[in-house]
């Protein structure tokens, strides 16, 4: 049975998802404030986490940074009321996975979690049906199957699309990615204006496995393009 953390505060919308997730077979917690939502993210292990933008003592953007500040790697999906694209960026850049605008038809949120749950089922698959189930750059070790990373033999704990973009990048050293390829591949958004949430998992995934933040070793700026993965390393 999937997990799934509800932070809304609107009490008929939240009767409303609830019952939709649990004809999904989900068990729904509920949370109204984002102070109490992030709490549960923390201690609690949730399959997905549902958080509206406009909550009371928190708003859902700053509880989405911090939950990924505290390396949780559950998928979150954003709701708001508003549609402003600035909102939809944010999102985006602090960790979220998703993002739905209210009024959202009741098939699209059913499509949505729908599809974050296949991805988490299908990733496993995806990443064995390569050769590169698990690889080693000096003192970086990635296995695909289990998704797990391993820094001078410490865990390091990844985001879903911190971990897939640490993938892709390094199944191909010295391939560079634009930011649009990047966001087709790992997000599936197809339209300008989301570079910058590129750049943030980037900066955020660099600050977990790079020795120097100043001097990148693994992934690497290509000046004009994207990004790619240090092709110098030794794969083992």
């Amino acid at each position: 049975m999937k997990r799934v953390l509800l932070v809304e505060d609107d009490f008929e919308i939240v009767h409303l998802l609830q019952i939709h997730l649990k004809d999904l077979g989900c068990e729904v917690l509920t949370e109204t404030k984002g102070n109490s939502g992030l709490k549960r993210a923390m201690y609690e292990n949730h399959d997905l986490i549902i958080l509206d933008v406009m909550l009371p003592e928190m708003d859902g953007i700053e509880v989405c940074k911090r939950i990924r500040a505290n390396n949780i790697t559950s998928p979150i999906m954003m709701v708001t009321a508003r549609s402003e694209e600035i909102d939809k960026v944010l999102g985006l850049e602090v960790g979220a996975d998703d993002y739905l605008t209210k009024p959202f038809s009741i098939r699209e949120f059913i499509a949505r979690v729908k599809a974050i749950f296949r991805r988490q089922q299908m990733d496993n698959i995806a990443y064995e049906s390569t050769s590169q189930q698990k690889m080693q750059f000096d003192e970086l070790f990635i296995d695909t199957e289990m998704r797990k990373v391993l820094l001078q033999g410490e865990k390091i704990e990844l985001s879903p699309k911190e971990f897939e973009l640490l993938v892709l990048l390094s199944s191909s050293p010295g391939k560079s990615y634009d930011r649009t390829q990047l966001l087709n591949m790992i997000w599936g958004y197809d339209f300008h204006g989301y570079a910058h949430t590129v750049n943030s998992h980037i900066n955020r995934l660099r600050s977990k496995i790079e020795p120097d933040m100043g001097k990148p070793k693994f992934i690497l700026t290509t000046w004009g393009v994207g990004y790619k993965f240090n092709e110098e390393l030794v794969r083992r």
